[in-house]
């Protein structure tokens, strides 16, 4: 069986690098994407390597499918670190949305599990997120020190932690 948010992230991406406008809310969704809020980030891959990712850490959008469409369309065509994806390239692109649950407060590095927990550090209006089991990043630490760096925030400042956990939907290569 495909996932519909998998589907709904790559219909998204297609539709507007085809048509240059957002996916119109599709009607036939499951119950799920549209009756629930939650925060989602969608990530490109090409050959395995990082190729966009844009998301939401608390829901802007009416519905989880809402939030899907505008993330997935966002990481394709406005992630500052690369250029837009140009058309010829999606069949070579392999997606991944996460579905974030509520950040809850830690007092500590050590209530954290980079294999289990992403994280949010903020300061002021600074405030930079990572999210949970990324190849490379193996201790809270690393975790920590890639999230600051994120949000511009320097270690030896005061700064606030979260943690979120995710459900992860992956295309495979």
């Amino acid at each position: 069986m495909k996932n519909p948010c998998l589907e709904l992230a790559r219909a998204s991406i297609d539709h507007y690098l085809r048509e240059g406008e957002v996916l119109a809310l599709p009607p036939d969704l499951p119950d799920q994407l549209v009756s629930v809020r939650a925060g989602a980030f969608v990530t490109l891959y090409k050959a395995g390597v990082l190729r966009g990712c844009i998301g939401t850490i608390t829901p802007v959008c009416g519905s989880l499918a809402e939030e899907i469409i505008r993330n997935a369309v966002a990481s394709a065509a406005e992630d500052p670190r690369f250029p837009p994806v140009r058309p010829e390239e999606l069949d070579k692109i392999t997606i991944s949305v996460d579905l974030l649950s509520p950040a809850e407060p830690v007092d500590s590095p050590r209530e954290l599990d980079p294999a289990r927990y992403g994280v949010i550090v903020s300061a002021g209006y600074r405030r930079g997120l990572l999210l949970p089991d990324l190849e490379g990043v193996d201790t809270a630490g690393q975790q920590l020190a890639i999230a600051l760096a994120k949000a511009g925030i320097q270690p030896h400042e005061p700064y606030r932690i979260e943690r979120f956990e995710v459900t992860r939907c992956e295309e495979t290569e």
